[in-house]
């Protein structure tokens, strides 16, 4: 067994040791005897070397436990829930851009070395960077907002009525405590981060220049698509979304970040560059992109994993992708174990990229008639979509319990223009800010793209079979899911090579 195999088996160890921890509670005697189990395998058959590794595996196990206990344990520590439930005047800072809504905006504000989240009126508006003195009634989280999960998060791939905690949903970045209009003083401006800052700047500038030159609802949809902000998308475009299984094109989310990237190496290639150039250069868009938007850190968790991703396509292992993406996930969940759990848009990145590891071979070889276009790889796309779509829309079901018949058909008709819609996009918005004239002939593309966008959405909503509420359900039968599917595309590949010796 060569070293980076067994690597990767201690570190599946430790994800499924946080991941058991999430649901089961272990003591410390059963802890303590898995330890004493590894170091009785490690020591007393040290000449048998699978034993040693299963030794170290049971360690990296207890390892994973633990440091998701510790991750609650500290949680229940935090200073500000000791004030829960009285009046008090707090300083901080706005650490993050603020959501703005219709009737109010919420603002991230770090206090000392805590964050807490504010509720407060519309106007006056606050920005990033800005020191605030804030008097209200600190309190914790509500567990559930009326049994509605409110599509805010980066990662939602769409909004249903069902049970949601809103708890948890702050508790994974690291917020416990909250204010809801509370009595609020601007102290001064530019306490953030400059480099912060200046993404913001640039990020509102391109909002302003963009939008004179595309009109709603394809604005809306602009933004949505490339910056996951749904302020100017209407509550009936944001149902007719639902409605057709596409939510997640109007957020930041990982499994749209890792289809992007996986499109993006494919488009470029396509258009004449030798892989080395469409490499580097898919790279520079991915984090410009990241840049672009902010730089969230579910952003950057995604944007990281979909480097990590073309990177494994440029040296020609793309099999060897999903290692690099576990090993990354080892880091990520040792810093913030909550994220395996709490973060749909973590889950869905790690899955889509499986799904195209995985499935995106035997899916070019089923579509083999289909043909490429000159300047568009057609087959490689719907391969990359539907097998980024098949490993996700599970855990979609188990978190939403929405199920969207014509999903699939309608994603099939707009995920493939995601990528070069993308870059057409960034083009638009550089030249909108940078000389308008050309700006407004670049236009014309990106309107036309974004108004084919709505079409489909707007047709496929209008027909009322189209959907069904799925009950909850239990991870248990997502385990089973993905074991038949694993094996599923195990016997198929097998399969397959049979048919080419054959040949």
């Amino acid at each position: 067994m060569s070293a980076s195999k067994t690597f990767l088996y201690f570190c599946l160890f430790f994800i499924g040791g946080i991941f058991l921890s999430s649901i089961f509670s272990f003591s410390v005697i059963l802890l303590l005897g898995l330890t004493i189990l590894g170091l009785i395998l490690i020591s007393a058959f040290f000449k048998y070397k699978k034993l040693v590794i299963a030794g170290f595996c049971f360690l990296f196990l207890v390892l994973g436990i633990w440091r998701y206990q510790t991750a609650e344990i500290q949680s229940s520590k935090v200073k500000m829930q000791n004030y829960d439930g009285g009046k008090i005047t707090l300083i901080g800072v706005v650490i993050d851009e603020p959501t703005v809504g219709e009737k109010s905006q919420k603002l991230t504000v770090k206090i000392e070395e805590e964050k807490i989240l504010i509720t407060a009126g519309r106007y006056p508006e606050y920005r990033y960077g800005d020191k605030l003195q804030i008097t209200g009634k600190l309190e914790s989280p509500p567990v559930d907002i009326n049994g509605v999960k409110e599509d805010k998060s980066s990662s939602s791939p769409f909004a249903v009525a069902r049970e949601f905690n809103y708890q948890d949903y702050l508790k994974k970045d690291g917020i416990y405590s909250v204010m809801v209009f509370p009595q609020i003083e601007l102290l001064g401006h530019n306490f953030g981060n400059p480099l912060m800052k200046t993404l913001f700047s640039v990020k509102d500038k391109f909002k302003q220049s963009t939008s004179q030159f595309i009109p709603l609802p394809q604005q809306g949809f602009l933004e949505a698509l490339i910056f996951g902000d749904e302020n100017n998308l209407s509550a009936s475009w944001k149902e007719k979304l639902n409605l057709t299984g596409t939510r997640h094109i109007a957020a930041v989310s990982g499994m749209n970040i890792t289809i992007i990237s996986a499109l993006l190496l494919s488009f470029l290639l396509s258009l004449g560059l030798w892989r080395q150039q469409a490499f580097y250069l898919a790279v520079f868009l991915l984090v410009l992109y990241i840049l672009m938007i902010g730089a969230p850190a579910s952003g950057v968790r995604a944007g990281v994993m979909g480097i990590l991703f073309l990177t494994a396509q440029h040296f020609g292992r793309a099999s060897s992708a999903y290692r690099l993406v576990i090993f990354a996930a080892v880091f990520m969940l040792a810093l913030n174990p909550l994220l395996l759990r709490l973060d749909i848009g973590f889950q869905l990145s790690f899955l889509a990229i499986l799904g195209i590891v995985h499935l995106q071979p035997l899916l070019v070889n089923l579509l083999k008639k289909v043909p490429d276009l000159k300047f568009f790889p057609l087959k490689s796309t719907l391969a990359t979509t539907l097998s980024a779509q098949i490993f996700t829309f599970p855990i979609l079901i188990y978190n939403f319990g929405y199920f969207s018949f014509l999903s699939s058909l309608t994603n099939f008709l707009i995920v493939p223009i995601l990528g070069p819609l993308t870059i057409l996009i960034f083009i638009f918005g550089v030249a909108a800010m940078t000389i308008p004239p050309l700006g407004y002939i670049i236009s014309l593309p990106v309107w036309l793209s974004l108004t084919y966008l709505t079409s489909v959405i707007n047709f496929f909503s209008k027909l009322s079979f189209g959907f069904l509420a799925i009950s909850r359900i239990n991870w248990p039968w997502l385990a089973v899911f993905y074991l038949i599917l694993f094996l599923a595309i195990n016997w198929f590949g097998q399969k397959q090579k049979l048919k080419i010796i054959r040949i």
